[in-house]
């Protein structure tokens, strides 16, 4: 091996790369997020449900905002059906934004997590907490 310090190095280096993201989190605390449904349609509401069970919600939201998407502009479809049989308004804004009112602490907590940006608000109009800012 003529050039063997280079591969020696150039694999030290590749090492680094691939562990860097490990390495850099070592010792640090996470928090989990807590969305807060704490919302004024939430309290009212006698049984405290979503369109789908809590968990398939949080594994799945986009997925269903994505079809949702494609039902009303593509297909035109303006109701979903829910797993338990209920119909609701395919609406981000009329009938997700209703019961989770306050973004900040409901989508972008979780969001932020993640470090994903959802680009549901370059069409969609973000709900202002206590009215008109």
């Amino acid at each position: 091996m003529y050039d063997g310090w280079k591969i020696i190095i150039g694999l030290i280096v590749f090492v680094l790369i691939v562990t860097l993201p490990f390495t850099m989190s070592i010792g640090r605390d996470y928090i989990q997020p807590k969305p807060s449904i704490d919302t004024p349609e939430i309290q009212k509401m006698e049984k405290k449900q979503c369109i789908e069970p809590k968990q398939y919600m949080r594994e799945a939201h986009i997925k269903i905002l994505y079809s949702w998407k494609d039902y009303a502009t593509r297909e035109g479809k303006r109701v979903y059906v829910a797993s338990d049989g209920k119909t609701y308004t395919v609406s981000l804004q009329n009938t997700c934004m209703k019961c989770h009112s306050n973004k900040e602490k409901f989508c972008d907590e979780c969001h932020n997590y993640v470090n994903v940006k959802p680009y549901c608000w370059d069409c969609h109009i973000e709900p202002k907490v206590g009215g008109l800012k």
